[in-house]
């Protein structure tokens, strides 16, 4: 019966994504998942999760590790760019200039776990993203708080989300964030961040959009409908030209 009503659910929120996400063959994402730190083993999982999200609702999905691809021609084909858990210094200067020139004419940001482990000497990175990676305890269970689920991205979700996965405590946390779900540290050991502790958020940022989830170290994580349909909001929300 659970998985009868998560599919429905789930059903219900792809169908709604579609006022969301604009119906235009042109409409390109791109996945970049370069890392110069710590390489997770599930970018492979996360960039077929995400590549069958764009077949679902009629967007084409670049991958790539190559850094080149921040230039402005490029970048200019892309409704959204998704950092998959990137870690390290992943752009050079002229890079990073590109970039941001390409979130003022409007693009859009998606930034799933490790984007957080990412360019820690780019202040501007770190208002992008909102937060920089502190530490992480052992991979447990824990209790999740759904805080705006108004939200494409958390409409489907539980008030009260039970997961397991990697948990981040984070340090530069941004002002001015729209808090999606925060983690209850009272339900799992080694968090950092006290009683408010947010895991997910996006805002309006320098003329673009810009959209984080911490969730995704695992394999799991990409076969979780729920977890499918957050990022797919997310990316929703990112490439949303309204």
């Amino acid at each position: 019966m659970k998985k009868y009503i998560i599919l429905i659910t789930c059903l219900f929120v792809t169908v709604l994504l579609s006022a969301f996400i604009p119906n235009k063959k042109t409409t390109h994402i791109l996945v970049f998942s370069k890392t110069l730190g710590f390489h997770h083993a599930s970018i492979p999982a996360g960039i077929a999760a995400i590549q069958k999200i764009g077949r679902d609702n009629n967007m084409f999905v670049d991958t790539t590790t190559d850094a080149n691809f921040f230039n402005e021609k490029q970048l200019s084909k892309y409704a959204a760019v998704v950092f998959l858990s990137t870690t390290g210094n992943v752009l050079n200067d002229e890079q990073q200039v590109a970039f941001e020139q390409y979130i003022q004419k409007g693009g859009g940001y998606v930034g799933i776990h490790a984007a957080t482990d990412t360019e820690y000497d780019w202040a501007w990175y770190n208002q992008l993203v909102g937060a920089y990676f502190k530490s992480h305890p052992k991979q447990q269970d824990a209790v999740l708080h759904i805080i705006d689920p108004t939200h494409v991205s958390t409409m489907h979700l539980p008030k009260e989300w039970k997961r397991f996965d990697e948990w981040y405590n984070f340090k530069s946390i941004q002002p001015n964030l729209h808090v999606l779900i925060t983690i209850d540290e009272k339900s799992y050991t080694g968090g950092e961040n006290g009683d408010f502790h947010p895991m997910a958020w996006w805002h309006d940022f320098d003329g673009g959009r810009a959209f984080y989830t911490e969730f995704g170290h695992t394999d799991e994580s990409y076969s979780d409908p729920l977890f499918i349909q957050h990022v797919t909001g997310g990316i929703a929300y990112a490439v949303n030209k309204k």
